[in-house]
């Protein structure tokens, strides 16, 4: 399943040599014209592009499973603020190595991650770029600043623009000089920006030709707050400031009116959405077909670590197919390969990398996964689209490459040893719900860390 020019090949196969895809095509005479070559995989299986997780939040690594029956600005008010303080460089590597893990275990070779906290002194973002190179997935990197609450001031201490525009800075130098990792300026939440700092990030952008990454439209409330303060939506704010000139991606898009969709289609807006998360926080239905239909190209994505409380691609794939069609009503509203299109090339389009990856073609970056057909989540395969879809999970993925880097072998991550991973971030997160005041909430806080 190439995603790419040459189609679905039966009975196809890979070759990889260093980086890059050296080519594409029957098993047969890629055998014959690369006898040398190593095998991985036999005939019974399934290899397409490695997925891209198009919207997340690493800041969240630690504090899965907090906060189900609040919407999202009771969540981050209660859960998201208070850690936020808190979050340093060692919390975010710790994190970006344990759900860069579990990211490459369903298949995400490519993760667009934007670290919210408040904390910018601690410059933690610079952690997420050492985690990520360590455990080998490409990455998207931004820092989703904010220097007002949502409603109300955050209580920051002092004019935190400056400090907040150094960070950018020093991320962007950080993943310039690092294998996998690629620069955008983060605009946490369009409505938790002061003017100041709203225009000091656009022009920064601008001047530097980076990228974007931001929220748009994701809560009712948002809408509503926006139009108090500005007169207008956060999609008006953003096109009024000259954020939608750039290069920009956007999560979410739930509460978008006819204009909206029309203006977001002009200016040429990429879009992520997040079934899973949108179902937790009750943020309401992205309308991914209208879109579509419009000409928005629209990715996938997990969103974070706390608000879907999954890192794991493959069901945020199923999930967007079927909301939309239970939403719809149509079961034709969104097909398994539209969706597993929006998690791959369409989703390298929306971060504007789909000259490296999202398909399988000559000369593209080796991002590849094998998906076993020996077990029961892929065994006979009727239409592999719908298998991979509705059938497949983890368990299902054998291998996956990033770079031409094995870094999945037999369902087993090679870069390191995840299970210290795992026992090294359970201190950290037992500490930091405490300080953070939200230990009534973590049975690992009030057991201890090693329980």
């Amino acid at each position: 399943m190439t995603m790419g020019s040459a189609g679905d090949l039966r009975d196809g196969a890979v070759a990889i040599r260093g980086r890059t895809i050296a080519a594409v095509g029957p098993f047969a005479e890629l055998t014959a014209t690369h006898p040398d070559a190593i095998v991985v995989g036999d005939e019974h299986g399934v290899v397409l592009p490695g997925f891209v997780n198009a919207h997340n939040h690493l800041s969240e690594a630690l504090i899965c499973g907090m906060g189900e029956d609040m919407t999202l600005f009771e969540w981050v008010a209660r859960i998201i603020r208070p850690v936020g303080w808190l979050l340093d460089d060692e919390m975010a590597y710790v994190g970006a190595l344990v759900k860069g893990a579990e990211m490459l275990l369903s298949g995400t070779t490519t993760v667009n991650d934007m670290f919210c906290y408040t904390a910018a002194r601690n410059l933690a973002t610079l952690g997420v770029v050492r985690g990520l190179e360590e455990v080998g997935l490409r990455g998207v990197l931004s820092f989703g600043a904010v220097d007002s609450g949502y409603g109300e001031e955050a209580g920051i201490d002092g004019d935190v623009v400056d400090d907040i525009m150094n960070e950018h800075e020093l991320l962007a130098a950080a993943c310039a000089a690092s294998q996998r990792q690629i620069f955008r300026l983060g605009i946490g939440v369009v409505h938790a920006q002061s003017d100041r700092l709203f225009e000091a990030g656009i022009a920064f952008a601008k001047r530097n030709g980076f990228a974007v990454h931001t929220h748009i439209a994701e809560v009712r409330e948002e809408i509503t707050e926006a139009h108090i303060r500005w007169g207008t939506n956060t999609l008006g704010r953003a096109n009024l400031h000259g954020l939608l000139d750039c290069e920009i991606i956007a999560a979410h898009c739930v509460w978008l009116n006819e204009h909206d969709i029309s203006l977001m289609a002009h200016k040429h807006v990429n879009v992520c959405h997040n079934p899973v998360a949108n179902m937790i926080l009750a943020s309401g239905v992205c309308q991914v077909s209208r879109l579509r239909a419009a000409g928005i190209n629209v990715g996938i994505g997990t969103d974070g670590a706390a608000s879907n409380d999954s890192q794991n691609m493959l069901e945020a794939i199923k999930c967007a197919a079927l909301l939309q069609k239970v939403h719809t009503l149509d079961p034709r509203s969104l097909l398994a390969t539209d969706v597993l299109r929006m998690a791959t090339i369409e989703g390298a389009r929306a971060l504007a990398i789909d000259h490296l990856v999202g398909s399988l073609e000559v000369g593209k970056r080796a991002d590849v996964v094998r998906m076993r057909g020996d077990l029961p989540g892929l065994a006979n395969i009727h239409d592999p689209y719908q298998r991979v879809v509705y059938s497949s999970g983890p368990a299902d993925v054998a291998d996956v490459w990033v770079d031409g880097i094995r870094r999945v072998a037999n369902g087993a991550i090679t870069a390191g040893d995840i299970h210290a991973w795992v026992a090294a971030s359970k201190p950290l997160a037992a500490d930091l719900v405490t300080r953070a005041g939200l230990q009534d909430r973590s049975v690992l806080a009030r057991r201890g860390a090693h329980a």
